[in-house]
Parts: C-alpha cells; sequence; structure tokens
C-alpha cells in the first residue's frame, strides 16, 4: 500500500507540473509564431512554424537589406508611374519624384512604402520580375526551407509565400547589417526629396512596440486582408536579444499582444553564457609546403549561447572540425577559415564559429613542414 500510495503522489505532482509548464505556455491567437534568440537563431518557442502564410509587408526586410547591399546611401531613386500607381501611395509620390536610396529605404521600412519598394527593385534590378528572382536567392543562401517571393512590397500574390520559421531567418540575417538595425529602430524621423527640393515628410513608424515595449529595437509590421496581422518584432535587455515572428493575426492589434507575449516568454526563460571563447580555445595544426611546421587556429568570434531555465551550462562542450594537417598551397592568410569550432550541447550541435589562421605562412621549405609531410599518411588515419 505505501508503495502504491507513493506511485499515485509521484504521478500527481507530474501532472500538476506538466499543468503548471501548459500554463505558462505564451497565448498566442496567430495562426503561426516563432521566438528565436537573435545571435545564433535558436528556437525558444514556435507555433506552425513552418506553415505556409502571405508574409504581408515583411517581404521588405528582405527588399531593404538587398537595398542596403546593392545601392549606396546617395544614390538617387526614381519614381514611375507604375510604382506611383501602387497600393496606398501613402507619400503623395509624381512621376517626377526621387529621393536618396537611403531615404526611401527608411520609407519603406517606416511607413511601409509600397509604390517605394518597386521604385527600388527597379533601381536595382530593372524590373519587378528580375528584383523577386534576386530575392529568392537572397533567400535560399539566407537558408530559408519554403519561401517564393514573387514581389518586393508583399502585396497579394498566390506565387508570394513564406513561413514564420523563414522569416526568422530573414530576421536574423537582416538584424546583422547595422545601417538596417538603426533603420528600424527609429520610431520617428524626416525624409527629404531630391526633386523636387522643397518637398519632405515626416515618418512614424508603424510599429508600435517602439518605445512601449522595453528594449524593443525593430522590425517590420505587415497587413493585407489575405495575410492578416503579421509582424516581426525584437527586442533586446542586457546580453540577450530576442526575435518574434507572428503570421496571420486576428487583426491589426493582436499582432503586438502576439510579439509581446512571445518575447515576455523568451526573457522569462532565456539566459546566455558563453560557449565559444576566441582567447581560451587555441589550437595547432601541422603545416605541410610551408616555411613553418605548425599554425595557431582559433575562432574568429566569440560565441555567447542562449540556456533555457532547466538547462545546465555544463553540457555545452566544444568540438573542432579541423584537419590535422594543412597544405599551405600558394600560402596561408592571417584570417583564412580553416575550419569550424562545434559547441555542441548534451552532445548535439548547436552553434558553429569558423577557425581561422591566427598568422601568415608563407608556401616554401622547412625541416619541420618536410617532417609533416613524411608522417601525413600516419596522422590521416
Amino acid at each position: 500500500m505505501k508503495k502504491l500510495f507513493t506511485t499515485i503522489i509521484f504521478c500527481v505532482v507530474l501532472a500538476m507540473d506538466s499543468f503548471a509548464m501548459a500554463a505558462e505556455e505564451p497565448k498566442i491567437l496567430a495562426d503561426s509564431a516563432i521566438l528565436i534568440e537573435a545571435t545564433t537563431g535558436r528556437i525558444i518557442w514556435e507555433k506552425n512554424a513552418d506553415l505556409r502564410h502571405e508574409p504581408a509587408s515583411m517581404t521588405k526586410m528582405l527588399t531593404c537589406v538587398l537595398a542596403l547591399e546593392k545601392l549606396n546611401p546617395p544614390d538617387e531613386v526614381y519614381m514611375n508611374q507604375a510604382a506611383v500607381a501602387t497600393e496606398d501611395n501613402t507619400l503623395n509620390w509624381t512621376s517626377l519624384d526621387s529621393i536618396s536610396a537611403r531615404d526611401m529605404i527608411t520609407a519603406v521600412m517606416l511607413v511601409s512604402e509600397n509604390g517605394g519598394a518597386l521604385a527600388l527593385a527597379q533601381t536595382i534590378a530593372g524590373s519587378e520580375l528580375e528584383f523577386a528572382e534576386m530575392m529568392n536567392d537572397k533567400a535560399k543562401l539566407i537558408g530559408c526551407k519554403d519561401s517564393h517571393f514573387a514581389n518586393p512590397n508583399g502585396l497579394p500574390n498566390p506565387n508570394h509565400y513564406s513561413t514564420a520559421a523563414d522569416m526568422a531567418r530573414i530576421a536574423v540575417y537582416c538584424m546583422k547589417n547595422p545601417a538596417f538595425r538603426e533603420i528600424v529602430n527609429t520610431r520617428r524621423t524626416s525624409i527629404h526629396w531630391i526633386y523636387p527640393k522643397e518637398k519632405w515628410s515626416e515618418l512614424n513608424n508603424t510599429n508600435e512596440l517602439l518605445g512601449k515595449y522595453k528594449g524593443a529595437n525593430g522590425i517590420k509590421t505587415g497587413w493585407t486582408r489575405a495575410a492578416g496581422g503579421c509582424l516581426a518584432a525584437s527586442a533586446k535587455r542586457g546580453e540577450i536579444e530576442l526575435i518574434a515572428i507572428v503570421m496571420n493575426s486576428p487583426d491589426q492589434d493582436t499582432r503586438f499582444d502576439d510579439a509581446a507575449n512571445l518575447l515576455n516568454y523568451g526573457f522569462e526563460r532565456v539566459r546566455m553564457v558563453n560557449g565559444i571563447n576566441k582567447e581560451r580555445l587555441e589550437k595547432r595544426v601541422f603545416v605541410s609546403g610551408g616555411k613553418k611546421p605548425t599554425l595557431r587556429v582559433a575562432p574568429k568570434e566569440n560565441l555567447d549561447f542562449p540556456l533555457m531555465a532547466g538547462e545546465d551550462s555544463k553540457l555545452l562542450k566544444v568540438t573542432y572540425d579541423l584537419p590535422k594537417i594543412v597544405d599551405v598551397g600558394k600560402g596561408i592568410d592571417k584570417g583564412q577559415v580553416l575550419g569550424e569550432a562545434v559547441l555542441r550541447y548534451d552532445g548535439k550541435p548547436v552553434a558553429r564559429v569558423p577557425l581561422v589562421a591566427r598568422s601568415h605562412v608563407d608556401a616554401g621549405f622547412s625541416l619541420g613542414s618536410l617532417l609533416v609531410s613524411i608522417i601525413e599518411p600516419f596522422l590521416s588515419k
């Protein structure tokens, strides 16, 4: 009886614990959502994150990061009749207007200028179709798994879709760009036309979390009837930066509540710990065909890793994806990538950092390098 009673109590405690954990789950009304840590992309919470939806104006994250990479800030962006006729001419464009690339990107991100996004696309690629191809190529490079973009602004199109998980991947990439970060963290600013010179406009960011949610620093709103309420939201508190994506919220207000609930959930449960330290994880590799027989390599950068409640930092280990012998070839430059430091949690890889040469090695002869060549077959076994 005593054993049976103990078993019953144990089961009750487990059930109560499971109920408490379930009760702590964020209440999200959006059809799809995901919460990630911004530097590593680690998923903290998700709901239907791989379900296809129209991304609406969150599309403009990809448009604007491409514009920042392809254009110089003072480059002139011209409007035309097609751009002016695009839905929601919020800034009263005419086909004679022109504006700097930086100000146009600012308008597209802050007030979701659809015609401005088209003008950027045409300036960069010559046509909307060719720019869409650039967008899809970039999305693949970023690591998107189920996205296809047909236009630069997110207006409804049956061939224009993404997922919360892919939008998070794009957001992580975009927020690594300092100019992008500065623009999306701007609550209010003004832009000025190149032509006509006297024309200007004050812009107020459509992201209502800026200035209202502690630590909010981006990113992009989205709304169409087909897509529902969408939002890519980011916030940073101390060393922790989180990105929340919500897609197809019931209305334009609910998306902000959903994102805030997700961010709250993350900040309550995530802590950052040092996973890879470039000063402490130096390694030596043998060199074949060089004037030096060995070379020091180290991680290119430090990496902090997010751990969630209940996870133990002692389970973090670093392994090395690095050849035992490096062939100099024509020479090894300082900073050249030679392998990867792999951060593992409980044996599973969770993050990677490039391993780079700490010094330059010229091709040539040295007695030590000759010995390395001789013993290379044995080291490779």
